[in-house]
Order: structure tokens, then sequence, then C-alpha cells
């Protein structure tokens, strides 16, 4: 396992995300998850990375019970705050730390800085940032930051409204350097001369397979696979330290694994490669979801939206109009969708989820 200098510790380039674990009936699978983190702790990584809302708030408390078996002082926690959640963070954060069997964080974040939220986080009533600095005074927290889904003016604003923030994770790979403007959030983010952490590498496992694509990346580095190229293309980037990866399957752990066993960024040539590939992909991609799920919970009638999403894309790749007819007799399907909004509103891509669930309420799919 390769490690980067942050301040006075060495974390581990891959940190483990707690928000895809395996599940089973939509809970936790836990004999699956803690042979996942079992297997991180043995190779090395040393951050897992959690948030109050993931899993249904599950997530924490499976965490804290299946690092408990190791010393603390042989991992660091990072977990989030999310105001739309619950805007009580005093109350909020003690929940967290018996969820995580811990009395102390060592990497706290403001959750999901974006256009929404960040008037929320910053009104001074509430007096968010004052908390977290006592906290840290204390020793309960140990360094402070924030992940951001916002534009690039919205990410420069929130930086500006604080100096106390000592790192910020955003969406960051190598098809939305350019789709999502992230070339733009990572420049910001170095240029307040602060270390970046890296979110949805592999896009929510969509770059873990680029279709026809593939081949062209096995042929230029048969012994890679395609999610590598994703980790290697981020090593190439000198302000990032972090990269998050929410490993689901023992599968994904080794071959992330293997990847960060050596520094090596891409050549120019193979950086030109992917570029190609990415611009050719980005051109058949109709929709830009990662899968967070975030849009899953207010949904009335139970839609697997992330799902739908990710059939909407392979239809518009294949217009496979069998494939279609089959989905459209599954007893929950687009058909089902009342158009109330809640998925958008949640979504940190601002995907216009009720459009695309009435496009795939009939065929063709554009």
């Amino acid at each position: 396992m390769i490690y980067k200098q942050f301040q006075d510790i060495q974390l581990s380039r891959l940190g483990m995300g707690n928000m895809r674990l395996p599940t089973n009936w939509g809970k936790i699978d836990k004999k699956k998850a803690e042979e996942i983190i079992d297997y991180a702790m043995e190779q090395g990584i040393n951050y897992y990375d959690t948030a109050y809302v993931y899993h249904h708030g599950k997530s924490e408390s499976f965490l804290g019970e299946a690092l408990s078996k190791y010393p603390r002082e042989k991992y660091y926690l990072a977990t989030k705050f999310f105001v739309m959640a619950n805007p009580n963070i005093e109350k909020v954060f003690e929940e967290q730390l018996r969820r995580l069997h811990t009395d102390y964080i060592d990497f706290y974040l403001l959750h999901c800085v974006n256009e929404m939220t960040s008037s929320a986080y910053r009104n001074q009533n509430r007096r968010y940032m004052d908390f977290l600095l006592e906290q840290k005074a204390k020793g309960r927290i140990r360094h402070i930051g924030f992940s951001s889904h916002g534009k690039p003016d919205t990410l420069e604003q929130f930086l500006n409204w604080s100096d106390a923030f000592e790192f910020v994770q955003i969406q960051l790979n190598y098809l939305d350097w350019t789709m999502q403007n992230a070339k733009r959030q990572y420049e910001i983010i170095t240029e307040h001369g602060l270390p970046v952490w890296v979110m949805e590498p592999v896009r929510g496992g969509r770059l873990a397979s680029l279709g026809k694509y593939d081949a062209v990346l096995k042929e230029a580095k048969p012994e890679w696979s395609v999610p590598a190229w994703a980790f290697h293309w981020l090593m190439g980037l000198p302000g990032v330290t972090m990269i998050l990866s929410g490993m689901s399957t023992m599968e994904q752990i080794r071959d992330n694994v293997s990847t960060f066993q050596k520094d090596e960024p891409l050549t120019a040539e193979q950086n030109m490669l992917l570029m190609n590939v990415a611009a050719g992909y980005e051109s058949k991609l109709a929709v830009q979801c990662t899968a967070c799920r975030y849009c899953c919970d207010d949904c009335p009638k139970g839609i697997d939206i992330p799902r739908w999403m990710n059939f909407y894309n392979e239809l518009a790749l294949n217009k496979d109009k069998s494939a279609w007819e089959k989905a459209m007799q599954e007893s929950v399907n687009p058909t089902d969708c009342i158009g109330c909004g809640q998925c958008t509103s949640h979504c940190p891509q601002n995907i216009d989820v009720p459009g695309y669930l009435e496009e795939l309420s009939s065929w063709p799919v554009r």
C-alpha cells in the first residue's frame, strides 16, 4: 500500500468508503462487509469514510462494530454531518460517537455542500463552525473539512467563508474532469492551499466497464483492470491526497489494493488515450447518475432509481427493445413515477429523474 503525508500523519492513498457496502435484502450483509473491512486493515488501508445517512443510518454503526477489534490508533475515522438530515449538530455528533464506538473523530466533514445547503451551513444562528472548532479544541475532532457537489462558484464562496477547513472532498474522475467541471473545482481547492479528497473515482462503478472501450484500454495495458485506469489517472494529480472507493465485493478491494501497491501516474501517451476514450464514452452516456442512492429513501413508490437510470444508459447504447419490454413488466417500474420531484431535490448531479423515468415508460428511448 502506498501512502501520502497529510500534516503529521501518513494516510493510505486508497481509503475505504462505506456508502456501498454489500447488502442482503436492503440491509448491510455484515459477514461480507466485515470480510472486506478485515482485508482492508490487513492490506494497510488506514482511512475509513462513512456518514450519518449512509445505508439508512446503519453504516456508522456497522463500521464502529467492525473496527472495534482493532487498536484505535491503527485507523482513521471520517464521518459527516448533513444539515438536511438533522440540523441538530450537537445531537448528531454525540450519536455518531456512540455508533462508531469512539470518543473522537479523526476527520469530520460538513456533508454535501451545494447550492441548496451552503447557506444553511453558514447560518450564523446555528453556529456550526463554532461547534466544530469547540470539539476540535477538546480533541473530539482532529481535522475539519467538507464534501462538495456544488458548482465552482459555490465551492469558492464556501472556502472563503472560513479558514478552518483542512481538506475538501469532491467528485473527481477523468470523465467529470470536463463533463462536471471537476478540473476547476480541483484548481480552486489547490489554489486555497488545501489537499483534495476524491469521491466517485470510478463514478459509482460507471467507469469500471466502458463497453467496447474496455478492449482499447486492455490492449494498451493488459495487466491493468479497467477501473485501475481511473486510479492511475488520479495519481497524476499532485493535489490529491486521499482516493476513496466504495468497495462492495472482495474482487473489487483485491483489484484496488493491487493497483495501489505502486504510485504510477499515467504517461502522457496513456493520458491522451484515456481522454480519447472518455470523449467517446461521454458521447454515448445519456444519464450522469453515480448510483449514490440519495434519491431513493423519499420515493413514495419505492422505485430503484439508480437501477433505472443505469438501464436508460444501456438502452441508449444498445437499443434493445426486448430488454425494455421485459423490464416494463416488473411490478415496480418507471410507469409508477408520479413526478413528485423528491428524487431530483436530493440528487447531487441535479438529474431530472422524473423526466428520464417518463421517457423510459415508452419506446423508443432516445
